[in-house]
């Protein structure tokens, strides 16, 4: 039996399967005589929780890494949210019920809202709300947490769900493990490719149909799950296996090398980052650079609107941790599906088409400039780069980088240091966009073509539709034609060409973004060494040769058959 996912964490595994049924404490409402007496039962599963949190923290901070112990930091800091507190303890004293129902009612409003989130690493962050929840809730009842030697030995685990610290626990007593739900960017996932523990995700309701030791194989670089495999499949993946870990040996000889085709033209390969935190993957995959600095989650972390110091001492930090590498920070990019608790924004038929990133911020002017001015001052302390995003015409560009001058001349009368020789650029998101790229490209000094949202409005697919999947796709010869389009067009203004969405870490595309001429690939920075032996052993003047060709192609298979 073969079952595909979504691969999470690359590598293969062959083992014993090892079933995880699902724990789910089942909470029933009552109505309760003590209110206090309620209350005092949350306030001690939250304490208990902390405890055990703060444990974990230690544990994963000695033995994998502080980059992943940051993750149970910010557990730690869902259990501190004063609004997610007050809304269980309200919920208590108005409907006069028991505290773990408070708990489960109060954190599904709240992972309904993240799960509904249009940005992948955003929804994912449902999961860390969920562990927590679950969490004080087994404190708030007195049950035992599941015990990771229940795994046994190195066996491969299947589950319905693995939370980060299941995850984290584990991290010795298994081989690889298969989830029926979950994601790419979850925190579960982003561990087990830092332990390189093989890992594939979102594959559906198969827990009935596998039995425990049952003789499985999982590629978590496919996302493949073979079950009960013949003797010939168990022997090509063993060499698979092999093949696998003498590349993975390899490209750490890639750290620190160059990132130059062939053909001698040097590429930039960058990272894309969320929060300061992710910088130690940053620096241990040697990006040449920071290609995307996601500052939402600086707001969607805090539970007030950031300071002009606040922002500026985070910006400040990544700038001089780069030592001069370059470093494109994002403008704050929320809105219609991004929410913040303290800034109450419409509710909209269609978000993705709504009032977020650059047009909240054109109209909320005051969050804009205070940013602005956090950037601008960050800038002299390293090669901070400004990039506005969701632009869509040219009148939008250009009220953007007015209020940058404004917020330039303010700094200037105030005798405050700025780079006066910072870059500009834009995403390419939005089609409109890519079409009047030729005009935008007078405009600035760059382009980052974000992939994202680019194939979701060019082929009208909502990329977070499950019965959409396979229409949504990079290899869309439309798609491939606005990239071009731009690259082109940016290349005839003299200014470089990035790219910061997903594709830009598909190793199977990187010789075709080659051949048309793409400068700068930004990616998750565990992408970054497998990017960079795949740009070392292309040349980019022979693959330009092919680019007409693909460009030609009708459909999304064709294309794929040529790459």
């Amino acid at each position: 039996m073969i079952i595909k996912g979504i691969s999470a964490s690359p590598g293969i595994s062959m083992g014993k399967a090892i079933i995880k049924n699902s724990q789910a404490t089942q909470i029933i409402k009552m109505q309760i005589g003590s209110v206090d007496k309620e209350i005092d039962r949350l306030k001690q599963g939250i304490e208990k929780s902390r405890f055990e949190i703060e444990k974990i923290y230690e544990k994963t901070l000695q033995t994998i890494g502080e980059e992943e112990a940051q993750i149970f930091q910010a557990h730690l800091l869902i259990l501190e949210d004063v609004t997610l507190y007050d809304d269980m303890v309200g919920f208590i004293q108005r409907e006069a019920v028991n505290a773990d129902w408070a708990v489960q009612t109060i954190a599904k409003q709240y992972i309904t809202l993240f799960e509904n989130m249009a940005d992948e690493y955003m929804s994912a962050r449902a999961a860390d709300i969920k562990d927590v929840s679950q969490r004080i809730i087994r404190k708030i009842n007195q049950i035992e947490e599941w015990e990771v030697s229940e795994v046994g030995d190195a066996g491969i685990l299947f589950a319905e769900d693995l939370t980060p610290s299941d995850t984290a626990n584990m991290a010795s007593s298994i081989s690889g493990f298969v989830t029926e739900i979950g994601g790419k960017t979850s925190h579960t996932a982003i561990i087990a490719r830092t332990l390189e523990i093989p890992a594939v995700v979102g594959v559906g309701n198969m827990l009935p149909t596998i039995q425990s030791g049952d003789y499985v194989i999982i590629d978590g670089e496919t996302g493949i799950v073979v079950v009960n495999p013949a003797e010939e499949t168990i022997n090509i993946y063993k060499q698979k296996k092999q093949t696998y870990e003498e590349e993975k040996k390899a490209l750490t000889q890639l750290i620190g090398v160059p990132s130059v085709t062939l053909d001698g033209k040097k590429i930039e390969i960058s990272a894309n980052m969320g929060t300061v935190d992710d910088l130690a993957g940053v620096l241990k995959f040697d990006a040449e650079g920071i290609g995307l600095f996601r500052t939402e989650f600086i707001y969607m972390e805090s539970d007030h609107l950031p300071t002009e110091e606040e922002q500026y001492e985070t910006y400040k930090k990544v700038a001089e941790t780069m030592q001069g590498k370059p470093v494109v920070i994002r403008t704050l990019d929320i809105g219609g599906d991004k929410e913040l608790s303290y800034f109450k924004l419409p509710k909209e038929m269609n978000p993705f088409l709504g009032y977020r990133a650059i047009r909240l911020c054109l109209d909320q002017t005051e969050i804009f400039m205070t940013q602005l001015r956090a950037l601008l001052r960050a800038s002299a302390h390293g090669n901070i780069k400004i990039m506005f995003p969701m632009i869509s015409s040219v009148d939008e560009l250009r009220s953007a980088k007015v209020l940058l001058e404004e917020a330039r001349q303010s700094l200037i009368k105030e005798g405050v240091a700025y780079n006066p020789e910072m870059e500009v650029g834009m995403m390419i998101e939005v089609p409109s966009a890519a079409i009047i790229s030729d005009i935008l490209a007078k405009e600035v000094d760059f382009f980052s073509i974000g992939t994202n949202d680019l194939i979701q409005y060019t082929t009208a697919v909502d990329r977070m539709n499950e019965k959409l999947t396979q229409l949504y796709t990079p290899y869309h010869p439309a798609v491939l034609r606005l990239i071009k389009q731009v690259i082109d067009n940016g290349h005839r203004a003299d200014i470089w060409v990035g790219m910061c969405g997903e594709t830009a870490g598909d190793a199977k595309l990187i010789p075709v973004l080659l051949g048309m001429g793409l400068d700068e690939f930004s990616m998750s920075p565990s992408a970054i060494l497998k990017a960079r032996s795949v740009v070392n052993t292309t040349d980019s003047k022979l693959a330009a040769c092919t680019i007409g060709t693909l460009l030609n192609q009708g459909t999304a298979e064709a294309v794929m058959g040529l790459v």
